[in-house]
């Protein structure tokens, strides 16, 4: 059942914004990032409004707090906590899917992955020349499964993560997914 009347008209969600420094944001992302929730107190004026900053509350986590309940006896911050980098995700649902990247440039010897899997997904990592070629030794045949729930794993083929031969030359990373959600690369 929806909400009947004009409770909607001066009600809020929270979105996600990212800016590289500045006053210009980008919204690539138009869905809501916390939704009011269940029950007619959080679909009030002023409900939902995120507090100030967003706080590490651990080396695996960071935090955010949001406005409940606004104006009422049961006025209260709410806290949600992410893995660090995890605002948004390239998702792929148990069917699987294939996420390729444009050519780029790395520095460093190896590819350090913020992923999470099901218990019934994987990844598996491929480097790719910039044409979409297979690099040799490379491919998601060598690529070991991925499973679980991390920040920062190293992708090793073949039980090697190096990968400081291919630094400076523009490369494409692909990734087999089923049932995973990839939050962040980084080379180091």
């Amino acid at each position: 059942m929806g909400i009947e009347g004009d409770y909607y008209k001066d009600c809020s969600d929270n979105v996600l914004m990212t800016s590289r420094g500045g006053n210009v944001y980008d919204r690539t992302f138009m869905e809501g990032f916390v939704r009011p929730g269940i029950g007619l107190e959080n679909w009030t004026s002023r409900t939902n409004y995120p507090a100030w900053g967003i706080v590490p509350t651990g080396e695996k986590e960071m935090s955010f707090y949001v406005q409940r309940n606004y104006g009422q006896p049961t006025a209260r911050l709410d806290r949600y906590s992410l893995r660090p980098d995890g605002f948004a995700s390239v998702r792929a649902g148990y069917d699987g899917g294939v996420f390729t990247t444009k050519p780029l440039l790395f520095t460093g010897a190896s590819l350090f992955i913020n992923f999470s899997t099901s218990a019934a997904g994987s990844l598996r990592a491929a480097l790719l020349n910039a044409d979409g070629s297979p690099i040799p030794g490379h491919g998601w045949e060598e690529s070991a499964e991925i499973i679980g729930n991390m920040v920062d794993l190293p992708v090793k083929w073949s039980g090697n993560a190096d990968v400081s031969a291919f630094a400076g030359v523009p490369v494409r990373l692909s990734f087999q997914m089923k049932d995973a959600d990839l939050f962040a690369i980084q080379f180091k």
